[in-house]
Parts: structure tokens; C-alpha cells; sequence
């Protein structure tokens, strides 16, 4: 059973036992019950916020700064909105961010809100709610508007709000400035608090933390070496063949330099432990159209030998090939995929590779080996030079220069000028050679030559790993959060670049839970569980210990709610703040024109607005699921 089934379990308990105690009336007089939700009312706090109000110049020029800013991020929210709704129709597939339950913020049950970090986002959910309405009630003072009652809203024991009951009669009588001061004060204090919290995040406490050394493993592929050997999650690699690393980079390095069977010294943490990992190549992703004919979608196959030497690493496979441009392959492993390579023209049936019972094992003559185009582009060199578009290429050589993977093409290419005339040399979908003389443009991205084309991230479209473990960047990620994550951690990271201001740290600290749809290897959910192995805590809070990584989530989680919560709260939809922003502004422009029913032209703005936006919320939840019953997709 899933976790949203024992979510709602305990949501009907909690409702039973509460409704019963308010029927037997044993709960206190200022503590409402409607099912699962909660409400605590009092009066305490107004003394409070009536001796903050006194520098009332001074709240009321904030509160106008806040306005500004609220009347702009309703407009924006209102075209994301209907940009989004737009989009789920028009999508047939839609993204992991517009699955129903990641509209809510419950921790496991939201795929972007683990539930190791529930306790960070309970504690940032429950501080935005009552700064949030807080501020209302300031606002209320200083315009001199009486408070009814105030008091927290709980979602069984989840606090999902808080409210202040203004004074009806008092409200209206206060001026329409006045009033949208008022209604405008949370969005403003959760702004507020946004940045106090945030550059508390990137300043000091981020500045307190630095990747450990060693290469950090993000991820251990199922029935991959690292994962025979009980390497996992979580784990620092610190020595390799005895030999300490300290980077990712090391880690490539040494690795290419051992042997088949390479002891990795492992820290987990908590100790330290060398293990024996016996390397084999596997193919753990593929490019479709691929000159092997492998689809990889689950479980990986095992390259067992090229040109009849057996191979176990990259460096094997390319001693193997040698300076030819086409190999023999032969595959064991994962059935399903040797059935489908089987099935290729020319493959055939290995005789002389060792296969236990239960494996199959196929050999496909002539496999260019080299770097693999998915993409050639329209107008761009190579296609100028004759290459069609559309059609998978396979590029050996550039410039007599051998060429067997996309690493080994931008060497080649970086050592080039734009301007310069090169041969370039190609295998088609059907095997087929052929030479292009290209000119080359100048590489958008790095120094060197470009040739026009997108190319797969491996050797002939095949993803290739001997070991079966995935970084973890931890000093990107740290970087992304305002931290010192070392020399070039975020290069080649998507983000990296808009990293430089404020609004960009806040930005990417936003999205950073979201990661995996900006490109990023991993979401970011903090520094937690195994994540913390990662790091280390230097400087001054180092007397802390874990209790940075703690302060650290809270900050993080902190900002991330009150931004979403301000956000939120600027949709121009009742009873929300953007809704009655919307009203007084309405208000505004109606009264300067000359309509007959300005209560009625008042009235139409705003139930339509509130309108569309329940249709764009719905459409952005449910649009494909209503396509789907529909028939359209």
C-alpha cells in the first residue's frame, strides 16, 4: 500500500476522534473542529501588535513598496497560470510537476518532498503562516482597524494556515489605500522573510560548509560491479588502488589507470572499508538507431569482447578497436535485449564467449565505432557539406584524426579553428562511408570548431560504464547555494551561469527541489540522510557539527515556503490576497469611469478572474487525465 493510502487512513481517524471530543464538549471553547481541519482562535498578541505599529510611516511605506511588488506577481501569476493550463492540454505527456499529488506540500507524499526533510518544512510551513498573517494584523494597527480574533489553522496536526479576523464595519470604513495596504502585508512579510532567510542561507551558513573529499556516490546501478561489491547510496569513495583522491576528476583518473579488479577504499560515514571491485563493461544506455541495435531501458548488457579479445573496461574496448573504424561486438547479459540484437541483419550466435546457463551471448560484425550523431543541424557545417537531416550518423575521424566517442570528437574539434576546411568521416544508418569536407564554425559553447551536430554522450550510441556508480556534485550544488564548491563544480551544470546575483541564488534555490526537470543529476532536498556524508563543516560553526546541516535545511525550506506561499497568495482569485487586491484596484478604475452599476462591473472583474483561474488550476492538475477520458490523447 502506498503512502497516500495511509496518509488519508489517518486523516479519517484524526477526524473521528476530533468530532468526537467537540460533540462530548470537552474541547475548549477558542478550539474549532470541521473534520480534518482544525482551528485555535484568541485574542492574545493584539497588545503586541499595537505597540509594533506605532512607527506607522514607517509600516505604511514598507507595506506600499509590498503593494507595488504584489500587483506585479498577480498579473505574472495570472499569465503563468494560463501559460500552464495551455500547456497540460497541449502536452501529451505531462511533467512529473503536474501529477496531482505534487500540487501539495506533504512531505512523501509529494515526489519532490521527501519525508526526511517533514520536520524542516512543518517548522518553515507553521513560521510562513504566522508571519504571514501576522503582518495583517500589524497592517490592521497601524490603519487602525479593530481585530475580531486571531488564531492558527491546522490540517489534522499539519499547520496549513493562520488568520486574523479584521473588524467588518471597521474594515470598510478604512480607505480603499488603506485596505490594500492591509491585504498586501503578507505577501510582503513573506517576501521579507524570504531574503532575510536567504542571505542568511548563502552568506554565512552555506560559507560554513565544503564537499568532502572523494568521489560521492550519488547512485549504484542494479547489477552493476560497484553493486556486487556493496557500494551504496551515500558512499565516499577516499583511495583507489590505494591511492587517495580527493575529486570526481582524480577518481576518472585513477580508474582508467587500474586494472580489471581495483580495490576501492569506501567511506560510509561511519567507517571506512576497502572493497574488491571486478570490472565489467556494461551497456547502461542507449541512443535509438544505434549501429549494435541495443535498446537499454531496464537492466544492462555486457559487452564480453571485442574483435575476439574479452574486455572488461572503456580502455579495453579502445585497445581492442585499435586505429580500424568498425569492430566485431559481442554481448551477453540481459535476454530480452540479446533477443532484440539477434534479431539485427548480420548478427549471429557467439560460439566462443563464456555464458552461465541462463545468459545469452550475440556477436554483430562491423560496428563503427565512434562518436554518435542523434542530430544534425539544419544548415548548420556538416549539413551544408552535404550530410542529411534526420539520419543517425556514426563520425570515426575528423581531420585523419581518430574518433571513438563524443569526448574524443571535442578534443579533436577544440584544437581546431572556425574557418578551417576538415575532412570529416562518417558511417550512415546502413553502414555506408562517407567523407565530408566541412567548415567549420565557431563552437557556441567553448573554444574550437563546430561541425553542426548533436551527439550522443558515449561511444556509437551506447552509454558505457565499468563500474556502475553515478556522482553525486556535491560542490555544484553547493555552489548553487552560495557556497565555495571548489574549482569548476558547476561546469557543465545547467544553472550554473545565472548564479552570480541574488535573484539568481534565489532562483535556482527555488528550483533546486525540482532539479531533475532543469537537467540536473539528483533533486535537491537539502542536507540530508546520506547527502551529509558529502560535506564537511569548517569555520566558526564547525562547534556545531550537524547542527549546520539542521540550521542549514530549515533556512533553505524556510525561504522556499514563504516564496511559494507569497506567490500564491498574489493569484487574483477570492478569498486569497491577490483576489482582494484585485477588488480594491478594480475598485479603483471602475469609480473614474463612467459605468452605471460599478458594483456590479466591480463584481464581474473579480468573479471572472477567480474564475479562470480555478478552470487554469484545474486544467494544470487534471488536463491530461480529462484529455484521456475524452479520447483526444
Amino acid at each position: 500500500m502506498n503512502t497516500l493510502f495511509w496518509v488519508l487512513t489517518g486523516v479519517l481517524a484524526y477526524s473521528a476522534v476530533a468530532m468526537g471530543l467537540r460533540n462530548r464538549g470537552i474541547l475548549p471553547d477558542g478550539v474549532g473542529v470541521s473534520g480534518p481541519v482544525l482551528t485555535l482562535r484568541t485574542l492574545r498578541g493584539r497588545a503586541f501588535l499595537s505597540r509594533l505599529a506605532a512607527p506607522k510611516r514607517f509600516w505604511r511605506a514598507v507595506a506600499n513598496l509590498g503593494l507595488g511588488g504584489a500587483l506585479v506577481a498577480m498579473v505574472a501569476s495570472f499569465a503563468l497560470i494560463i501559460s500552464s493550463a495551455s500547456s497540460a492540454f497541449t502536452n501529451a505527456q505531462p511533467s512529473a510537476i503536474q501529477q496531482p499529488q505534487n500540487f501539495l506540500i506533504i512531505p512523501g507524499v509529494n515526489d519532490f518532498l521527501p519525508l526526511s526533510v517533514a520536520p524542516e518544512i512543518v517548522a518553515g510551513l507553521a513560521a510562513a503562516m504566522v508571519i504571514h498573517e501576522g503582518a495583517h494584523g500589524l497592517l490592521c494597527r497601524v490603519e487602525d482597524i479593530d481585530i475580531d480574533s486571531m488564531g492558527l489553522v491546522f490540517f489534522t496536526l499539519l499547520p496549513v494556515g493562520a488568520f486574523v479576523e479584521p473588524d467588518e464595519e471597521a474594515t470598510q470604513e478604512a480607505s480603499r489605500g488603506a485596505r490594500a495596504r492591509m491585504f498586501a502585508a503578507g505577501v510582503t512579510a513573506n517576501t521579507l522573510l524570504t531574503i532575510v532567510v536567504f542571505a542568511l542561507l548563502f552568506g554565512p551558513v552555506a560559507g560554513a560548509i565544503s564537499p568532502a573529499a572523494g568521489y560521492a556516490v550519488g547512485e549504484v546501478n542494479p547489477g552493476s560491479p560497484a553493486a556486487a561489491a556493496d557500494i551504496s547510496q551515500g558512499d565516499r569513495v577516499v583511495e583507489v588502488a590505494g591511492t587517495p583522491i580527493e575529486t570526481a576528476g582524480e577518481f576518472e583518473s585513477a580508474l582508467a589507470d587500474a586494472g580489471d579488479s581495483v580495490a576501492l577504499t569506501v567511506d560510509d560515514g561511519d567507517a571506512r572499508e576497502t572493497v574488491t571491485v571486478d570490472r565489467e563493461l556494461q551497456v547502461v544506455g542507449s541512443a535509438g538507431g544505434n549501429p549494435l541495435g541495443v535498446m537499454i531501458e531496464t537492466e544492462p548488457v555486457t559487452i564480453a569482447s571485442v574483435n575476439g579479445e574479452s574486455v572488461a573496461t572503456e580502455s579495453d574496448l579502445f585497445a581492442a578497436v585499435g586505429g580500424d573504424e568498425r569492430a566485431t561486438v559481442t554481448v551477453t547479459g540481459n535476454e530480452t535485449v540479446i533477443d532484440q540484437v539477434r534479431d539485427a541483419p548480420g548478427a549471429e550466435t557467439a560460439t566462443d564467449v563464456e555464458t552461465t546457463a541462463d545468459e545469452g551471448a550475440v556477436t554483430v560484425p562491423d560496428v563503427p565505432i565512434g562518436a554518435y550523431v542523434v542530430g544534425v543541424q539544419e544548415d548548420g557545417p556538416i549539413h551544408d557539406a552535404g550530410a542529411a537531416l534526420g539520419e543517425p550518423l556514426t563520425i570515426v575521424s575528423v581531420d585523419g584524426e581518430r574518433v571513438v566517442d563524443n569526448d574524443a570528437l571535442s578534443a579533436v574539434l577544440g584544437e581546431r579553428e572556425a574557418g578551417e576546411t576538415v575532412p570529416v568521416t562518417v558511417y550512415d544508418a546502413d553502414g555506408e562511408r562517407d567523407t565530408y569536407d566541412v567548415e567549420l564554425d565557431p563552437h557556441p559553447n567553448r573554444d574550437g570548431g563546430f561541425i553542426g551536430v548533436s551527439v550522443f554522450p558515449g561511444t556509437s550510441g551506447l552509454a558505457l560504464d565499468d563500474v556502475g556508480v553515478t556522482e553525486y556534485p556535491a560542490g555544484a550544488y553547493l555552489e548553487l547555494l552560495g557556497g565555495d564548491g571548489g574549482q569548476g563544480a558547476t561546469d557543465g551544470v545547467p544553472l550554473g551561469g545565472i548564479t552570480e546575483s541574488p535573484l539568481g541564488l534565489v532562483f535556482v534555490a527555488l528550483i533546486l527541489p525540482l532539479g531533475s526537470l532543469f537537467g540536473l543529476p539528483f533533486n535537491f532536498a537539502g542536507f540530508t540522510g546520506e547527502v551529509t556524508n558529502f560535506f564537511v563543516i569548517e569555520g566558526p560553526l564547525a562547534a556545531l557539527g550537524g547542527g549546520t546541516f539542521l540550521l542549514a535545511n530549515l533556512l533553505f525550506w524556510s525561504g522556499w515556503i514563504n516564496i511559494q506561499l507569497a506567490l500564491f497568495n498574489c493569484l487574483p482569485a477570492f478569498p486569497l490576497d491577490g483576489g482582494r487586491i484585485l477588488r480594491m484596484a478594480a475598485e479603483a478604475v471602475i469609480s473614474r469611469v463612467p459605468v452605471s452599476d460599478r458594483h456590479a462591473a466591480v463584481r464581474t472583474i473579480t468573479v471572472s478572474s477567480g474564475l479562470v483561474m480555478l478552470a487554469g488550476l484545474i486544467a494544470m492538475i487534471f488536463g491530461n487525465q480529462i484529455l484521456t477520458a475524452l479520447g483526444l490523447i
